[in-house]
């Protein structure tokens, strides 16, 4: 029964987000106390507090290119064009523009480029993430850098990883490369 429940959630979240679950399905299917689990992450890449939406979303964006340039990706745009991130700033972030990223866009993507390259630089920009949001917004930007490299990686690791593509922003297409390390 509970199986079937959580089936039927997977179908209206791949028809809501136009993603492709099968991978969430072949962990149902194989044990459902795996899914269970993995299903508790969930809330660690939801945790948003006393971060601008687009900074956050761009934290988000800037760790699942190094992920995945596909279906995660396009997933994650989608669900920042829903949260009101407006196509131009999803467009800068995804080309990796810093200026043409509004101020608090630009930090949260510097920082989770360096985070994710283990730049020295990391240093500063944490400060400056403290200064701007303090430690909740450090912690909001933590969570959203590690969620959004959990999902592609674990997708990938089953066997439904999938290359580079365009993502639509806007109802446009646009080619996106994953970012050297």
């Amino acid at each position: 029964m509970l199986k079937r429940l959580l089936g039927a959630y997977l179908d209206r979240f791949g028809r809501r987000w136009d993603y492709d679950v099968s991978y969430a399905r072949d962990v149902l299917n194989a044990d459902l106390r795996a899914f269970l689990i993995f299903g508790r992450t969930q809330g660690l890449g939801q945790y948003r507090r006393g971060v601008p939406r687009e900074a956050w979303f761009a934290a988000k964006i800037v760790t699942v290119l190094d992920e995945d340039c596909g279906p995660c990706t396009q997933l994650m745009v989608n669900m920042a064009e829903q949260g009101g991130v407006m196509p131009e700033v999803l467009r800068a972030i995804l080309d990796g523009n810093i200026a043409a990223m509004p101020a608090d866009v630009a930090l949260a993507y510097r920082f989770a480029d360096a985070v994710r390259r283990r730049s020295p630089d990391a240093d500063e920009l944490r400060d400056a993430v403290i200064g701007s949001w303090g430690q909740r917004g450090l912690i909001s930007l933590a969570f959203a850098i590690t969620a959004s490299r959990l999902y592609p990686t674990v997708k990938f690791a089953l066997g439904h990883g999938q290359s580079c593509r365009r993502v639509t922003i806007g109802g446009s297409s646009q080619a996106v490369q994953r970012r050297a390390a």
